[in-house]
């Protein structure tokens, strides 16, 4: 956003003396990347007001309406806050004190630390460290991969760095995942590992969004794999498919012979149960 809005354009004051507007330039981010990229967006919007001598009432009603309405819209636009929220996680750096960026909010206290006691033993044995980043949805990048690759590569920027580091991106809305990581980690996992984690625990549980599951599930198959311990699996795919409700030609004409024998059954006793208590009582006679 190149150009800012100031009250002064909105509503112009009744007095011709002008008033003196600040302007931010915008901050430019740029982000790590093999190839180079570089996002360029306004980190804030500062405005300064210089008080004339007499001021209209009804003016600067006009102008704080007006600029109330600016900041309502720029803080509740979905997009705004999608770019900030995937650009904050690269910003911010790897979590310090856990193993958890849950950016989407869907991750419980108990999975928190669950996954921190997993990941830290983890980290203390064989010196390779996992994060799992969750965000509710993409607007910057193509994919999960691109994503996960981006994390890594501005994280960590250098190889060294890098090298025994793993990342695992779990998008909310799209229900996907992805898994990077440094040459030690990959070669630590194992590629028949990653790929079954990244299609099976991560999409089949957060499509019934079972994030809290898809999460450590996840970290529990990837430390198994690290520490040559059998593949504990993953989730069993539920077979989507109905029931047809429709009967078969051969399960019709049993269910239509069947009806027919009750059907004459019903229409015998109706008639021979009467005559014969009329012939009964005729006999009697």
């Amino acid at each position: 956003m190149e150009t800012l809005l100031s009250p002064r354009a909105l509503s112009p004051p009744l007095n011709s003396k002008p008033l003196s507007t600040h302007q931010t330039k915008p901050t430019s981010h740029s982000l790590s990347l093999s190839k180079s990229t570089t996002f360029s967006g306004p980190k804030h919007l500062s405005t300064r007001f210089t008080k004339p001598e007499s001021r209209n009432w009804l003016t600067d009603a006009k102008q704080g309406l007006a600029a109330l309405a600016l900041s309502l819209t720029l803080s509740f636009s979905p997009v705004g806050t999608a770019l900030a929220s995937e650009f904050n996680i690269l910003n911010d750096g790897p979590p310090k004190d856990t193993y958890v960026v849950d950016d989407a909010g869907v991750l419980s206290r108990v999975t928190k630390s669950d996954l921190k006691k997993l990941l830290s033993d983890l980290e203390y044995r064989k010196k390779l460290r996992l994060n799992f980043i969750t965000v509710r949805k993409l607007t910057s990048k193509a994919d999960a991969f691109e994503y996960a690759d981006q994390v890594l590569e501005k994280w960590y920027p250098s190889i060294e760095e890098g090298n025994n580091k793993g990342i695992v991106v779990l998008i909310t809305s799209q229900k996907e995942g992805a898994i990077t990581g440094g040459p030690a980690f990959i070669e630590a996992v194992g590629e028949n590992i990653l790929d079954a984690t990244v299609s099976e625990n991560l999409p089949v549980l957060a499509t019934d969004e079972k994030y809290n599951e898809a999460v450590y599930s996840s970290a529990k198959r990837l430390v198994a794999a690290i520490d040559g311990l059998p593949d504990p699996g993953g989730p069993t795919v539920k077979d989507s498919k109905r029931e047809s409700n429709f009967k078969t030609k051969e399960e019709t004409d049993e269910k239509r012979g069947q009806f027919s024998l009750v059907v004459g059954g019903l229409l015998v006793i109706a008639f021979v149960v009467p005559m014969a208590q009329y012939f009964a009582y005729v006999s009697r006679k």
